[in-house]
């Protein structure tokens, strides 16, 4: 984001690498049941443990074993989970050299088909380099990204489990984006590559998100550090006022202090395309990260007990929906 200011040896190392975190999943979740109008419990430890899975397979930077890894893991996770996930790749010009970029966005879908859906998107990619970091030796090194890509990731992973156990009343798709973070400092058409894809094309023939109707997208990005705080974005509280508060008021209701319902920082994210296709979206980001786009960004930095709070919210959403927002 920028602010206002497959190979068969990559294949099956994801699937044994996999292998036993799915035995904790099966931990995590039991048999499916029918609809129920209760709200399963997000695990901020649960949600933490996947940060370092993703972090353990190394950068996940467009084109890197890492990217493809984590393309595969979430495939293999949904497969386990009984839920359908649909890979959607695309070949792009890279804006910053003569070769092609594959990318890969990837759809996971709980619940019934068609009807009014909610979108929960995040960023599985993470930066091919730490530009901000404050050893210059260190700005090509790629970004490991516990905070920016993984915690994201990681609420919607989890979710899935709770998707699957205890199926929603209404559909819910997961989101996972490519090329999120692939820009340079200044030039804001190198990143969200992915998600600019996706609002253009989501209608096309084919694609898993075409038979619903989308109530609001939400974008997790950040939502991991220590004493997180998220205010309510600029492009979404001024393209998707009523969505941004609907959201914000429903953290307010479930007592997490994290949520702020008060003007952030315009922040170019994965939001912004469909805001600009006329889809309500709101980004959930925590931008008041020292390590950003540094090789500090790693998981001993991680907070559960943030993680808690963004998952818990997301968590209601998808079985609770939004009620209207109450105007003074």
């Amino acid at each position: 984001m920028s602010s206002d200011r497959e190979s068969g040896r990559g294949a099956r190392r994801a699937g044994a690498t996999l292998l036993g975190w799915l035995v904790l999943a099966a931990g995590a979740v039991g048999a499916a049941e029918p609809a129920a109008t209760s709200v399963p419990v997000f695990s901020g430890e649960r949600a933490l443990a996947w940060v370092v899975y993703q972090c353990d397979l190394g950068p996940r930077d467009p084109g890197s074993e890492g990217n493809l890894l984590l393309r595969e893991a979430i495939r293999s996770h949904a497969d386990s989970l009984g839920l359908r996930c649909v890979p959607l790749r695309f070949e792009l010009a890279d804006p910053y050299s003569d070769r092609t970029l594959d990318l890969c966005n990837l759809v996971v879908s709980a619940g019934p088909g068609g009807g009014e859906r909610l979108w929960l998107g995040a960023h599985f990619d993470t930066r091919p380099y730490c530009d901000r970091d404050p050893d210059p030796a260190r700005r090509q090194q790629p970004l490991l990204g516990a905070n920016d890509g993984a915690s994201g990731v990681a609420v919607l992973l989890h979710l899935a489990e709770l998707l699957a156990a205890q199926p929603p009343a209404r559909g819910v798709d997961l989101i996972f984006f490519d090329g999120e973070d692939y820009g340079r400092e200044g030039h804001l058409p190198g990143y969200c590559l992915g998600s600019t894809w996706l609002a253009e094309h989501w209608r096309d023939f084919g694609s898993p998100l075409l038979t619903g109707n989308p109530e609001g997208l939400i974008v997790l990005d950040m939502v991991c550090r220590e004493g997180l705080s998220i205010s309510m974005e600029g492009f979404s509280l001024a393209h998707a006022d009523d969505w941004t508060r609907r959201v914000f008021a429903r953290a307010v209701d479930l007592g997490l202090k994290a949520f702020r319902p008060l003007p952030g920082k315009r922040i170019y994210d994965d939001h912004v395309p469909f805001l600009q296709a006329g889809i309500p979206a709101v980004d959930l980001i925590d931008m008041d990260f020292p390590e950003w786009h540094t090789t500090g960004d790693v998981p001993s930095l991680c907070s559960a007990a943030s993680l808690a709070q963004a998952g818990t919210l997301v968590t209601d959403i998808a079985y609770r929906p939004l009620a209207a927002a109450k105007r003074e």
